[in-house]
Formats: C-alpha cells, sequence, structure tokens
C-alpha cells in the first residue's frame, strides 16, 4: 500500500511537505501542494483514516451500537440520530457483536450511543475512565462521561394495568421479557407495584424473552388455562402479535375472550386486526434527543436529564371486562 514517505520520494520533498499539502497546510505553496497531489492520484494514495484521526483527536463520526438488526425499534431511532448528527457535520455508523467494542477504545468515534445488551457495562464504565462519551439508552450508569437518555418504562407499564383495570378487568396474564433486560425490569416493577393497590386482581406472570415465539408459548398456556375472559400485558408488541398468531386459530376473540395490550406501537400493531392496544413514544426523537445529548458532552456542554415520553394508544384489543368483580 503507498503511503506518503512514497509519495515524498517521487516527489523530492521531506514527509512532512507532503503531509503539509494532503493536509491544506498553508507552509506549503499552491504549486508544490498540486503536484504532491498529482502524484499521490497517480500512485492511488489512500489517506489512513485512523493515523490521522489520531493526530486530529477527532472524526467527526459517532458510533451506535445495537444487538439485532432485525428488531422493528431500531431503524426509527437511528434515523433520529442520522437526521440530528448530519446536520451538526457528523456521519453515524452502526456496530453490532462484541468485535466491534473496540471501536471505542481505538478511537474510531468521538462519542457512541449504547443499545446493546451484549455490551458489558463494566466494559461502558472502563471506557468511560479513559475518556470516552457515551450514551446509554438500555441502562442507568453513574459516570461524568456517561449519559443515560431513557424511555419512561414506569409510567408505560402503570397506564397499561390502569388501563386494564379501568375496564373493569380482573384476570390478567403479564408476559415478561428477558430477566436481565433493562426495559423489562422496569416494567415489571411498575406493574407489580400498581396491581398492589387493587387486591381484587388475580394475576399470574409468565416468563418470555421479546420474540413472537415467546408470545406464541405464552398463548398457549393461557389458552390451556382458560376459564374466563382474561387480559394480557405483554412487555413488547412482537410477544403480542405472536400471541395473536396462535389465538386466532382458536374459538377465542381477541378483544372478547382475552383482550391483549402491547408496548412499543410497532408499524405491524396497527395493521393486525383487531388493532393493538399499545404504549407507544417517538422512537425518532428518542434518537434525536441521544444524538443531541452525545454532542452536549463531545463539545463541553451542558446535559439534560430525559426520560422519553409514552402514551397509551388504544385499539381494539381490549373490551371491557366483567362487571361482577367489582
Amino acid at each position: 500500500m503507498v503511503n506518503i514517505k512514497d509519495i515524498a520520494q517521487k516527489a523530492g520533498v521531506s514527509i512532512s511537505t507532503v503531509s503539509y499539502a494532503l493536509n491544506g497546510n498553508t507552509r506549503v505553496s499552491e504549486k508544490t501542494r498540486s503536484r504532491i497531489l498529482a502524484i499521490a492520484n497517480e500512485l492511488n494514495y489512500i489517506p489512513n483514516a485512523a493515523g490521522r484521526n489520531l493526530k486530529k483527536k477527532e472524526t467527526e463520526v459517532i458510533g451506535a451500537f445495537i444487538n439485532d438488526y432485525t428488531a422493528p425499534i431500531f431503524g426509527q431511532i437511528l434515523r433520529g440520530m442520522q437526521e440530528t448528527l448530519n446536520a451538526n457535520n457528523y456521519e453515524l455508523v452502526v456496530c453490532s457483536g462484541k468485535k466491534s467494542h473496540r471501536f471505542i477504545p481505538e478511537r474510531m468515534f468521538d462519542g457512541a450511543v449504547i443499545l446493546d445488551v451484549s455490551f458489558p457495562s463494566e466494559k461502558i464504565m472502563e471506557y468511560a475512565s479513559r475518556g470516552h462519551k457515551m450514551i446509554v439508552l438500555d441502562r442507568e450508569l453513574e459516570h461524568p462521561n456517561i449519559h443515560p437518555v431513557l424511555l419512561d418504562n414506569q409510567k408505560g407499564a402503570k397506564l397499561a394495568i390502569e388501563y386494564l383495570i379501568k375496564k373493569r378487568h380482573h384476570k390478567l396474564y403479564i408476559v415478561k421479557g428477558p430477566e436481565d433486560n433493562y426495559d423489562n425490569r422496569k416494567r415489571l416493577q411498575s406493574v407489580r407495584q400498581a396491581i398492589s393497590h387493587h387486591f381484587h386482581v388475580d394475576y399470574t406472570e409468565i416468563s418470555g424473552n421479546f420474540s413472537k415465539e415467546s408470545g406464541r408459548r405464552a398463548a398457549q398456556q393461557i389458552i390451556r388455562e382458560y376459564r374466563e375472559p382474561v387480559a394480557v400485558f405483554c412487555f413488547n408488541d412482537e410477544m403480542a402479535i405472536g400471541m395473536y398468531h396462535d389465538l386466532l386459530k382458536t374459538d377465542l376473540r381477541i378483544g372478547e375472550h382475552i383482550h391483549i395490550i402491547g408496548f412499543d406501537n410497532i408499524e405491524l400493531s396497527q395493521y393486525i386486526q383487531p388493532t393493538l392496544t399499545t404504549i407507544g413514544y417517538s422512537r425518532q426523537h428518542w434518537g434525536k434527543v441521544a444524538a443531541e445529548q452525545l454532542l452536549n458532552m463531545i463539545n463541553d456542554q451542558p446535559v439534560k436529564e430525559n426520560l422519553i415520553n409514552v402514551r397509551l394508544i388504544e385499539g381494539n384489543s381490549v373490551g371491557e371486562g366483567s362487571l361482577d368483580s367489582f
């Protein structure tokens, strides 16, 4: 591979002169710069970005770390980030997989946004202690170089439970996410707290993993145990849609026998029938806020405490419950 030493040798100048010319430094004349650029082009010279970044101490690139390209929620988050970063002359690179985590200590990015459960918190703290700026969207960490921008999971879960109780449902199923997932823990904490104030409510927790398949498994359990109309709060829409898949094969009707509410308001939830009642929020706004706060950190500007607001979106998957138990 051609390097600046090769260019200097052919041009008959020093390596520093070539470096100045390639970087637009005024220490070299326009005539010399043009000749050096012509030789660099002739030799098909490609600049070493990593080396240049180490000298400049900036890349104008932000890394976004996610754990699953197929998850419906990521696209709009990344779009919100990209629009904000591009407006500030930054580029966005999306990474997935444990080997990509090294890009942070290798200073390939000026900062990072992390929504990747496989990224160990201890590593994030280690990188923060080395001066790397990071926004986390899936955990709470205390460090001057780390700032969380989180969903208001507890409000969302409370809205769901209060809505079902308002609709006079007293037999509830809760379909949870992975035990080690931050969103799952916060939603479950809020559910338990909300239900504790309603002694007439009987509820059962079912383990899931945010996948459609775990929603189907939950549906099979509910079908086996069905004795009377029940309501189900799935901790994400994908599990709710998985439940639809199996329930629609039975005589049990969604919105009449089985009442379902989800979380995330993914696009598909508004096209299935009956339309899904869910907890929604702006994923694009979430990405925008994350990017804005990261740029503030990079530029040593104040950052704000942020909880991304959520709201209940009514569909036809939840009807009125029984009056007898109220």
